[in-house]
């Protein structure tokens, strides 16, 4: 089996953004350097855990001894990225992601691999590795907390998002 090599060692833009309206959204990573420019779809709860294990190298990585990877407390405002998605071409859908530190260039390493739902137990067909330097790697995870954020208001009685046609309330939760 040949697999499919989608790698950015040194993107101009990596993002994770969203297509469609709250409750119907498709999550998207997109990456780019010059001209090639990769979208592949992910699960919410991917996104989430990528910004957060993003933070948790960053944070951990910082507090070596002078912090000699440079890594910033914060993101730092040359970064932000609140631009929409490029053209969205779906490249393939996640099933598994990676996430590592490469201490040799200061990158966190994002990887991603395809799922085929006809040959699950088959492996991977397709990959994205994404290398990022500590800022931009900074500036993706806030950016992936606030898009995750933006989806439907929360009931404050159940905690169960709040369709925009209507809710139908769970009752409070019990602890």
């Amino acid at each position: 089996m040949t697999t499919e090599v989608h790698e950015f060692n040194w993107p101009d833009r990596v993002v994770i953004g969203t297509v469609g309206d709250p409750g119907s959204r498709t999550f998207y990573l997109q990456a780019r350097a010059g001209s090639s420019l990769t979208s592949i779809a992910l699960e919410k709860q991917q996104a989430a855990v990528v910004a957060e294990m993003i933070d948790e190298i960053l944070d951990q990585v910082s507090t070596v001894a002078g912090n000699p990877f440079s890594v910033p407390t914060h993101t730092p405002v040359e970064l932000v990225d609140n631009e929409p998605l490029e053209d969205v071409v779906e490249a393939f859908r996640v099933g598994s992601m990676n996430l590592g530190w490469d201490a040799t260039v200061a990158q966190v390493v994002l990887e991603a691999f395809s799922f085929d739902e006809e040959r699950p137990d088959d492996g991977s067909d397709a990959v994205m590795q994404v290398r990022m330097p500590v800022g931009t790697a900074r500036a993706f995870a806030m950016r992936t907390h606030e898009v995750v954020a933006a989806g439907r208001p929360v009931c404050s009685s159940c905690g169960y998002p709040i369709d925009p046609d209507g809710h139908t309330c769970q009752g409070p939760e019990l602890s």
